[in-house]
């Protein structure tokens, strides 16, 4: 074991005969055989790491930085993790942004370095002001830093609110410069930071929502987020070995059959096996959504056990960081470079970057059963706890205000245990709630009225992206008619399951529209009379769980104002909707 393993319990093993139905499986079909080492036919010189260490960060080589991507010049121009380990945000707040404009530096200070530190501003939409992304590992937060965020986007007004986020995370709306220092000061009082969730950083690590609580999870998963997230921050405090990434890098830990973690479009994805007795995981390299390409993460044929969790994700970031390329930004995920070196060449680099250069091939006793059908966490749920309750609440496109959150803490102070789950569906979950007080809790005027445990079927999956209200990059308007839009189409029809409609406003794909059952991203088109308008390319055919698959383009350009009558057509043809009229008309 390395100095950088850490000891876990191990989750009860199941007897020989527990699982005997099919499972998702994280290994090649066929592993007796490993296949023959690509590394050798890889240049050497290919295999050159492109970063070195230099006082402390990690630089790109000065043989490296022809033909580099505007954001790597950034990067050289200025480390931007100066500005939170070397305090360069104190000075940077107390600049005007009328003498920020002036300089280039300090202009790429405000628009590019600081989303090291979480913050993005809101240029084209809201000038002046900053978005601020968390780190919440696992989703999972408390009363008392709910209560913080709500009182920081109390004081922006019209311009503050919060979004729940398709990575179980918050997002906070409205900051202002001046404020930042003041802010990270107080997110560290309440145990949370925003350090290193922008840019070319790991994100916030996804896990199972109801972990600890579920009664039948494979294994708690937070323990494992948290230490994730401990140790890619270095404990909130900044891991400049990581900061300096090709691109952004995404992180899952599975805990359960129903794959709430998404972990087909992770980066890396750890997937609970069991192998020769002992509990572990196996791994899922390179998922990942870009404008240009999306791809499913692919076994890499490796497992390793639970206390090596931390191990195996440095020395998967460390091959990407040292290796990946660093030019057309469409094509710098770690996808590309597993695509380039192979799959057996990229885990022999893995493999070289392993404490003793030790790294078992992947078990073929995966734990998570395929034949599976993906459970509703919305609404009440029994605990694995005798006497407790989880509800899981409905929270419209992830949008919630100041008063909002301030309810969410009291409920979750005075019926739960002070703690609130976020789901990668923007919803939240209550847990710890006695069985005694479900009614009291069902009658609060927080469910009834704005988040509600029992939305309409067509509610439930709705997923929407930040939108132009907000984002530059959006090309389209998104949370306000993903909802305007659903309210029409579930006029017209019935459904009699819930269908996941995802939107996004740019082929960014924030929205992961790719995973819906019915998608729509953003684009610019024209309407029956030539005039440009708002439009989105519809996505169909999207699957999550065990069997996931990236859904397909069904049609292009389609003016939002046209989209009910063909989403309508979408539930009837494929999801087995019927038309309200019809069935009035059979009455």
């Amino acid at each position: 074991m390395s100095s950088f393993s850490v000891r876990f319990l191990a989750p009860s093993l199941p007897s020989s005969n527990q699982f005997k139905t099919s499972r998702l499986c994280a290994a090649p079909a066929q592993t007796a055989v490993p296949p023959p080492s690509e590394a050798a036919e890889i240049d050497a010189l290919r295999l050159e790491p492109r970063v070195e260490e230099r006082d402390g960060y990690w630089v790109l080589k000065e043989k490296f930085r022809q033909g580099i991507n505007p954001s790597e010049k950034v990067k050289l121009e200025k480390e931007p993790m100066k500005l939170f380990i070397e305090n360069g945000i104190d000075e940077l707040s107390q600049i005007p942004l009328e003498e920020i404009e002036k300089l280039k530096l300090t202009k790429d200070d405000i628009d590019v370095r600081l989303k090291w530190l979480g913050l993005f501003h809101r240029r084209k939409h809201q000038y002046g002001r900053f978005m601020m992304r968390l780190k919440l590992p696992n989703g999972v937060t408390t009363s008392a830093q709910t209560r913080y965020l709500a009182s920081v986007i109390r004081q922006y007004g019209k311009e503050g609110c919060a979004d729940v986020t398709t990575r179980q995370n918050w997002q906070i709306r409205g900051v202002v410069l001046p404020d930042v220092p003041k802010i990270l000061k107080g997110l560290a009082e309440v145990g949370l930071t925003s350090l290193q969730s922008g840019m070319d950083n790991v994100r916030n690590p996804v896990g199972n929502p109801l972990a600890g609580i579920d009664p039948q999870e494979i294994v708690d998963t937070r323990p494992y987020c948290n230490l994730l997230s401990q140790f890619i921050t270095a404990n909130s405090l900044g891991n400049t070995a990581f900061t300096n990434l090709p691109r952004k890098w995404n992180v899952c830990v599975v805990g359960t059959h129903d794959l709430f973690e998404h972990p087909h479009i992770n980066d890396l994805a750890y997937m609970p096996a069991t192998k020769n007795g002992r509990f572990g995981f196996n791994l899922l390299v390179g998922g990942f959504f870009s404008p240009k390409r999306c791809a499913e993460a692919i076994p890499l044929d490796a497992w390793v056990p639970a206390e090596d969790v931390i191990p195996v994700c440095k020395a998967v970031l460390e091959a990407y960081r040292d290796l990946g390329t660093r030019g057309n930004r469409q094509k710098t995920r770690m996808m590309w470079l597993i695509d380039e070196m192979g799959v057996e060449g990229f885990r022999s680099e893995v493999l070289k970057r392993m404490p003793e250069q030790e790294l078992e091939r992947s078990s073929s006793q995966d734990l998570v059963q395929k034949q599976w059908e993906r459970r509703d966490y919305l609404g009440v749920h029994p605990q694995k706890q005798e006497g407790l309750s989880f509800v899981g609440l409905h929270i419209p496109v992830g949008r919630v205000q100041a008063d909002d959150m301030d309810e969410l803490a009291r409920l979750a102070d005075k019926y739960g245990s002070g703690e609130l789950r976020l789901t990668v569906e923007q919803n939240i979950i209550i847990p710890n709630i006695n069985n005694s007080k479900l009614e009291a809790l069902l009658n609060e005027s927080l469910l009834r009225d704005r988040f509600s445990p029992e939305p309409p079927l067509l509610m439930k999956g709705l997923v929407a992206c930040t939108g132009k209200q907000f984002c530059g990059q959006a090309i389209i308007e998104t949370k306000a008619r993903a909802l305007k839009i659903t309210e029409e189409v579930q006029q017209q029809v019935s459904v009699t399951r819930p269908v996941r409609m995802h939107w996004t406003g740019c082929p960014n794909t924030c929205g992961q529209v790719q995973v819906a059952d019915i998608g729509f991203m953003g684009c610019m088109t024209r309407d029956e009379n030539g005039k440009v308008c708002e439009g989105v390319d519809v996505f169909l055919g999207g699957r999550i769980g065990s069997d996931s698959h990236l859904g397909d383009v069904y049609k292009k350009s389609v003016p939002c104002k046209d989209l009910v009558p063909l989403v309508v057509d979408i539930l009837v043809d494929h999801f087995g909707a019927v038309r309200r009229e019809t069935e009035e008309g059979e009455d």
